[in-house]
């Protein structure tokens, strides 16, 4: 009842009703739930969550470090809705990768011979220091480099020191004693080739590219892309087959190409060629038989190296 006639005292089926309006009423709240967004702010929601989606994914932001945290609070959905506009690893890097990682080791050696071999370029410019020795006794001093590795590797593989970051390093187990085999073999080598090769030699370059380069991308490419194994030995693979094949054969025409621009060598390019793709297949063949548990692949390819390149090239003293 309207007007100045309403009754001062309700019938009693209103006042009970009444009662139960309020008695079922809840306190207010803010943001009410049943009062629909304005379409201004319903825009402003749809965006920032598409934002907002890739930052409570992403380690290292957080939605708290932005000035919206009302939104979070006032629309707790936000943080539900996943508008894929962007990938949820878009600004991240992961640094474990182990290509990166080792293009990053890569470069930096490159940059550190680059500026070793610029140094000593300068000081031979400046008359502070002589060109390198053309006397055939300067193998023997340059064989001192690898002989003093040589020991350094005696010394540690029989744990008479012990040298953590050394045999991770070199080792694939993390034991000591095997720096005594495939490491010490490769330096035993190198010691081989440069007192009987020295740079007179093509021997001498072609076999120790076979080995450093091409048997040494292998192991990196067959452990990487290794899945399709060779049907002789199934712990060797095509990847790192023909890994070797390409990389021993790329480096050893450039190493030899460099040393015949400062005189050393005088080669018929079109049989240098030939005769370098026939060392690397016999290296690569090789490497890929089933020596397991036999002959270390860093005494067999290098020597297998130095034969097929005195049958093509012949011996050069």
């Amino acid at each position: 009842v309207i007007g100045p006639t309403a009754p001062t005292t309700y019938p009693a089926r209103f006042t009970s009703h009444t009662k139960k309006i309020i008695i079922k009423k809840k306190p207010s709240t803010w943001p009410p739930t049943h009062t629909p967004s304005p379409p201004s702010l319903q825009i402003l929601n749809h965006r920032y969550s598409a934002v907002t989606s890739t930052l409570v994914d992403t380690p290292f932001l957080h939605p708290h470090l932005f000035s919206l945290p009302i939104l979070f609070q006032t629309f707790p959905s936000i943080k539900r809705r996943r508008l894929l506009l962007l990938p949820s690893r878009a600004f991240t890097v992961d640094l474990s990768n182990h290509i990166v990682q080792d293009a990053g080791a890569t470069l930096l050696v490159v940059a550190g011979a680059y500026v070793l071999v610029s140094g000593f370029d300068n000081l031979t410019q400046r008359h502070i220091i002589e060109q390198i020795s053309t006397s055939t006794d300067a193998r023997y001093f340059a064989a001192l480099v690898p002989l003093l590795n040589c020991a350094r590797l005696l010394v540690h593989g029989l744990s008479l020191v012990t040298n953590e970051d050394l045999i991770k390093s070199v080792t694939r187990e993390g034991k000591p004693e095997e720096l005594l085999r495939g490491p010490l073999y490769y330096v035993l080598m190198l010691i081989l080739s440069t007192v009987l090769f020295w740079r007179e030699s093509p021997i001498g370059v072609v076999s120790l590219s076979m080995m450093c380069g091409g048997d040494g991308i292998a192991d990196i490419m067959g452990r990487r892309f290794g899945i399709h194994k060779i049907p002789y030995n199934k712990h060797k693979s095509w990847a790192g087959s023909i890994s070797m094949f390409t990389v021993g054969f790329l480096i050893s025409t450039g190493m030899l190409y460099y040393f015949s621009i400062f005189g050393y060598y005088e080669l018929n390019w079109a049989l240098t060629i030939e005769r370098v793709a026939t060392v690397a297949l016999v290296a690569t063949l090789v490497e890929s038989l089933p020596t397991k548990g036999g002959l270390d692949d860093n005494i067999s390819v290098p020597l297998v190296s130095m034969v097929t390149a005195y049958l093509s090239f012949g011996f050069q003293p």
